[in-house]
């Protein structure tokens, strides 16, 4: 205690020293914003004031879902009002306000989280927080990196992985229940959205995913979100971010990903870092814009690392972690009394926020050993010269023994005595209706995305002039048929060969099925279905395409259903290697590894296709027996070369002929069954079905999580979530 005494006594010396009348500016100069409930005014306030708790009335309405919350202050300095006022952003022509909404309150009580690491050994990440959260309000938790603000955000929401364990109570408007689908979104840090569709087409899409209903509602819905969001001068912009294409700001594109959960109209938003890569207007305007949508009555929680002054003066409620101990719960100015109580007060000339990071954020410990021989004009370093485990041992002491504890439990007591309205699940559209919105959301993807899309498919053509041309004028003799098999060999594998360069697309179709599914906004069979019918147009088009030039230019026989066949046997070959494409990026969710994998897998199938070494003439263990069974290119090559030369007869000298498969079996092993070609149609079929099974056993089971490929060559990163 004498060590906890004398470093409070010397950082509110310094502090003091820095809040002194000669170094202040006018208030005028500094302020935030204060008003509960609505668009705040600006306020001075002195350094560090002795203020006095406020006065907070709660009345739970018989009957209703919302809760009235009266805020009353007692101390005549929070009163202290200066002119002026910061607008509401003004809205597009035309537009309607936002309807009102039904609020939820959220209360967490004694609620521990654990995390079991690499190590086999388990952490707790929060350690018995309280708090609550009000309709129409904004709750903040923040702290340092590591500090576990997502942990809790997530525990909050039921959105734990499963290596997670939750002890503690979660009560939903007074009683122990989890919210059910449609009435709470959640917005994660990572923004995936899809840029070759405007703002309103995404959010269009994403409410027809969502939504049951006529497509009539749906649109006043996205309006609805459009306008709530303050995105009416980008609705009608491409989101951008692909293809060269220059995108939207961050600050747009967050505020796109959070209007996709305002959709459902939900009663609690969860936002992860809201602010996190926005730069000081950029972030004002998001806060804003929040505010006039916790005006609405949602009940907003959010995540937060660090906020500018103005930024900060919006806040309701903030929820102060370090280590995942609660250092402080309660109103945003209450915060700053209790560091002042604490022998922390904050300086006038620094952001609250930026002080509160400073006294509990340990990594400042490696600053003060760098500077502690460093001098400046007035002295020693007096900002950077307190230990920040005595600060947060001081902190986490006041908070226990103050009465905003007692105030929180006694709000906890209020809010949980009688239990509010249930939420209620909004319902679903169904999945015929959203595999048609998935499989149109595709094709229209797929039109747009040169890059990944038209450009894989003249690359496809002109590959295939380039073999057609190599391989042209060879003729019908038996000297061809050799060269005719090569010709073949080099189609089949070196298109499966190009086809990798769609793993970029194929890899942003899993994230944002992985962010779509999160919210329950997709499955794994709808996500495939989808994804199987929205891709047929597109490599039928490259099939039918590259197979007329290879056909004609290498000269095979001119006969209808033969090439019907070739263009058949083909694009079931790009059917399978697509799916392949999908169980690898599945696996790994990085293009680079991703990459990698593919042409690995391709060359040693191409190795035991049987044009290298005959099939049957390869060892038995391994290149045999599983490799050229599970090498799509042996069927497809080997249906080609049946489709062509089976029925044929080729002579020799003047007197003997001998058979098409006759003359392949120095070449390649195929079969004399004049069926033998549609069995292995039938094997590639089967394959793709394969494929697209496994790949639904993986979207189940590994994404969204750590998948175990990539525990193994890359550092797990839950250390960085549990911030």
């Amino acid at each position: 205690m004498e060590e906890i005494q004398l470093q409070s006594d010397n950082y509110r010396s310094s502090s003091s020293s820095a809040s002194s009348p000669a170094s202040r500016v006018p208030s005028s100069n500094f302020f935030y914003l204060r008003k509960p409930g609505s668009l705040r005014q600006p306020i001075s306030f002195e350094d560090s004031p002795e203020w006095e708790d406020t006065d907070v009335d709660v009345r739970v309405e018989d009957g209703g879902d919302s809760i009235n919350v009266a805020t009353t202050p007692v101390s005549p300095s929070l009163s202290k009002l200066n002119s002026g006022s910061l607008p509401s952003p003004p809205l597009p022509e035309g537009a309607t306000l936002v309807r009102k909404t039904a609020g939820a309150s959220i209360v967490w009580k004694d609620l521990t989280v654990t995390i079991k690491w690499k190590r086999k050994y388990s952490e707790r990440v929060v350690k018995s927080s309280n708090g609550y959260a009000l309709p129409g309000t904004i709750t903040v938790i923040m702290g340092p990196a590591k500090s576990g603000k997502s942990t809790l955000l997530r525990a909050l929401a039921g959105r734990l992985p499963h290596s997670a364990n939750m002890y503690g109570e979660v009560f939903v408007n007074g009683a122990k229940s989890s919210m059910p689908y449609g009435s709470y979104g959640f917005v994660k840090r990572e923004i995936n959205l899809i840029g070759s569709l405007t703002v309103r087409e995404f959010l269009y899409y994403s409410a027809l995913l969502q939504l049951p209903g006529f497509f009539c509602q749906k649109k006043s819905v996205v309006e609805d979100a459009i306008h709530a969001m303050s995105l009416g001068d980008y609705a009608d912009r491409l989101i951008g971010g692909h293809c060269y294409m220059k995108g939207l700001p961050n600050g747009e594109r967050r505020r796109i990903s959070i209007a996709r959960e305002l959709v459902m109209r939900p009663h609690v938003l969860f936002i992860d870092e809201p602010l996190y890569h926005l730069d000081s207007v950029s972030a004002l305007l998001m806060m804003v814009t929040l505010k006039k949508l916790a005006s609405t009555g949602c009940t907003l929680i959010f995540t937060i690392y660090q906020s500018s002054t103005e930024v900060f003066g919006l806040f309701d409620r903030i929820c102060l972690l370090s280590n995942g101990n609660t250092l402080f719960f309660g109103e945003t100015l209450s915060c700053l009394q209790h560091f002042s109580n604490a022998g922390f007060p904050c300086p006038i000339m620094q952001s609250p926020s930026d002080h509160f990071l400073r006294a509990i954020n340990t990594d400042f410990d490696r600053i003060i050993a760098m500077c502690k021989n460093w001098q400046d004009d007035n002295g020693d370093f007096s900002s950077v010269n307190m230990d920040t485990a005595v600060a947060i041992r001081t902190l986490e002491a006041t908070y226990r023994s103050s009465a905003d504890a007692d105030a929180v439990e006694n709000m906890i007591l209020r809010l949980t005595e009688k239990e509010g309205p249930l939420l209620k699940s909004k319902g679903k559209a169904g999945s015929a209706t959203r595999i048609a919105v998935l499989t149109w959301r595709s094709l229209l993807i797929m039109s747009r995305e040169w890059k990944y899309y038209w450009l894989r498919l003249i690359l496809n053509i002109i590959f295939t002039l380039c073999v057609g041309t190599t391989f042209s004028g060879l003729g019908h003799s038996l000297s061809s048929v050799v060269t005719r098999v090569a010709a073949i060999f080099v189609f089949v594998s070196f298109t499966a060969l190009l086809s990798i360069a769609g793993v970029p697309a194929i890899m942003k179709e899993v994230k944002i099925y992985a962010s779509e599914e999160s919210n329950q906004h997709l499955g794994a069979l709808v996500f495939l279905v989808g994804q199987l019918l929205s891709s047929i147009p597109f490599l039928f088009l490259i099939s039918i395409s590259s197979s007329l030039v290879f056909y004609f230019l290498i000269g095979l026989r001119d006969e209808f259903s033969l090439l019907m066949y070739f263009v058949l046997n083909f694009f079931m070959c790009l059917l399978v290697n697509e799916g392949l494409m999908l169980v690898v990026v599945s696996l790994w969710q990085d293009v680079y590894w991703s990459t990698l994998t593919l042409v690995s897998v391709q060359v040693i199938m191409m190795l035991s296709a049987g044009y290298f070494r005959i099939r049957n003439a390869l060892p038995k263990p391994v290149w045999t027996y599983p490799i050229s069974y599970i090498a799509f290119h042996t069927y497809s090559i080997q249906g080609l070369l049946e489709n062509e030369y089976l029925g044929t007869s080729f002579a020799v000298g003047q007197v003997r002929t001998i058979s098409g498969y006759q003359a392949l079996r120095s070449a390649y092993d195929t079969s004399m069954d004049s069926n033998s070609k549609w069995e292995n149609l039938l094997v590639l079929f089967l394959m793709a079905v394969g494929y697209r099974i496994l790949v639904f056993v993986l979207l189940s089971f590994r994404v969204g999580k750590k998948e175990f490929l990539y525990k193994i060559f890359k550092c797990r990163r839950d250390t960085n979530n549990a911030r």
